[in-house]
């Protein structure tokens, strides 16, 4: 499968392109801003999007939808529960001096477990509340994009509205600390790890 990731925007979010490497058909999670860079990356590995897919609704992670949209008329994926979000980038981007474009609604809502195919490839939906109210993370053999649930080292933040602590760690415990140690983890900001890293070195999964 092709992987790549890189950042977008002021606050610097993981965008993820994944491919298949066969049919040439893919996926982008996470387009917060930077069209030119995620078309870059379209064009380097020749593949056509069918799915924008967003983690959370927050600005910095899907400020681009719009603007990918309507360059590939792809389909949005969203949870039902951020869906309010998206037409909030805008007011929520004002709130840390910065701009965000609103994005469209979605074509589709998730709410969780489904399983998301492009080509030879697919990805499992993971719901996993606590930094917003729909948060998902997204998982295939060996990797997961955890969005802003899973940091290397750290959580995400819970101090936003719709955030809950207990929750995001019981998202955690529930969903992704039995995957296969091995898995790499793509969190929405920072260095990549593995599941065996944080479950031994993450102060909020160890012990």
């Amino acid at each position: 499968m092709i992987v790549e990731t890189f950042p977008v925007g002021a606050l610097q979010v993981n965008c993820v392109v994944l491919g298949c490497s066969v049919s040439r058909k893919a996926v982008v999670i996470d387009p917060g801003a930077d069209l030119e860079l995620i078309e870059e990356a379209l064009r380097k590995h020749d593949v056509t999007v069918e799915l924008i897919l967003n983690t959370h609704g927050h600005f910095d992670h899907i400020g681009a939808n719009a603007a990918l949209k309507k360059s590939t008329d792809a389909s949005l994926l969203i949870h039902q529960a951020d869906v309010r979000l998206l037409q909030m980038a805008s007011l929520q981007a004002s709130a840390y001096g910065l701009t965000a474009e609103d994005s469209p609604m979605p074509d589709r809502e998730l709410k969780g477990g489904e399983v998301l195919k492009f080509g030879e490839q697919s990805l499992q939906v993971l719901h996993t509340p606590g930094h917003s109210p729909g948060c998902v993370c997204f998982y295939t053999e060996g990797l997961l994009i955890s969005g802003d649930t899973l940091f290397a080292g750290s959580v995400g933040r819970t101090d936003l509205p719709g955030g809950d602590h207990q929750q995001l760690l019981a998202s955690i415990q529930q969903k992704l600390a039995g995957l296969p140690p091995q898995t790499r983890v793509l969190p929405g900001h920072g260095p990549l790890t593995t599941m065996e890293n944080e479950l031994k070195y993450n102060p909020y999964l160890a012990g």
